[in-house]
C-alpha cells in the first residue's frame, strides 16, 4: 500500500501560517488521525508516527500547534534546548490550542478522502491536548501517552463521548504518581475511559529516538491504540 506526504495550510493569521504534515494512504480506510507532537514540535519522529498510521491505511495529520509561538519550528532534543521547549509548551493558551485542534479536525472531516471520523493521539505535552480533543473538540476517539497535566482538567471528563485511552509509565520522571492516581480515580467507572500503566516504562517510552524508549511498552500501547481505532 503506497503512501504520500505533503504539507497543508490550515489557516493564516497576521503573516503566519498554521501548517500541518499530512500523510496519506493510497487506500484510505478507517478514521483519520490527528497526531499531536511532544513539546519539541513537528520533527522527524512525529512525522514517522504519521507515516506509520498512513502505512496502515489511515490519513494522519500533524498540526503545528506552536505556529503562533516565538519559536514556531521544531526544537532539538539536545539537553540545552529542553528549557526552551518547556517554556514554549507552558506559554501556550489551551483555549487557543483547543480552537486550533477543532480547526484541524474540521479540515480532516471536510476532505473528500474522509470517512467522517477522527481520532487524536498525543504525546507528552500533547498527551494533554489529546485529552482536550476528547473533552472539548468532539473527536471520535483519543489516546494520550504520558500526558502532562491532565489532572487539571478532570472536571471535563464527563464530556468524553468516544473511547479514550490514557497511557502512563510508572517510572515517568516528569509525571508524579499522584497525578496518575488522580486521573485513574476520575476514570474509574467510566466504561469508555481506560488507563493503562506500564510498570517499567519512563517518560517518552514510545519515542524510539529518546533514551527512555521502551520497545515492549511501545508495542503494547500501539496494539491497544490500534484496537481502539478499529472499534470506531
Amino acid at each position: 500500500m503506497g503512501t504520500t506526504a505533503s504539507t497543508v495550510t490550515l489557516a493564516r493569521q497576521e503573516g503566519r501560517s498554521f501548517e500541518a504534515y499530512l500523510a496519506q494512504s493510497g487506500e484510505p480506510r478507517g478514521p483519520a488521525i490527528l497526531v499531536l507532537s511532544d513539546m519539541f514540535g513537528l520533527n522527524e519522529p512525529i512525522r514517522a508516527v504519521a507515516d506509520h498510521y498512513a502505512s496502515r491505511g489511515h490519513t494522519a495529520l500533524v498540526p503545528n500547534l506552536f505556529w503562533r509561538s516565538d519559536i514556531p519550528g521544531a526544537i532539538s532534543y539536545d539537553d540545552p534546548q529542553h528549557a526552551t521547549a518547556w517554556a514554549r509548551l507552558k506559554a501556550l493558551d489551551l483555549d487557543v490550542v483547543s480552537a486550533d485542534m477543532r480547526a484541524a479536525i474540521g479540515w480532516l472531516r471536510a476532505q473528500p478522502f474522509s470517512h467522517g471520523k477522527v481520532a487524536a493521539i498525543g504525546f507528552c505535552g500533547s498527551g494533554r491536548f489529546a485529552y482536550l480533543a476528547a473533552v472539548r473538540c468532539g473527536v471520535d476517539a483519543a489516546a494520550s501517552l504520558y500526558g502532562l497535566g491532565i489532572s487539571q482538567h478532570l472536571g471535563e471528563i464527563g464530556n468524553v463521548r468516544g473511547p479514550l485511552q490514557l497511557h502512563y509509565g510508572l517510572k515517568d520522571q516528569h509525571i508524579p504518581r499522584q497525578e496518575i492516581n488522580a486521573v485513574a480515580a476520575a476514570a474509574r467507572g467510566r466504561s469508555n475511559v481506560e488507563v493503562f500503566l506500564y510498570a517499567e516504562a519512563g517518560h517518552s517510552f514510545a519515542n524510539p529516538v529518546r533514551p527512555t524508549y521502551d520497545a515492549a511498552a511501545a508495542k503494547l500501547a500501539g496494539e491497544r491504540i490500534e484496537a481502539m481505532l478499529q472499534s470506531i
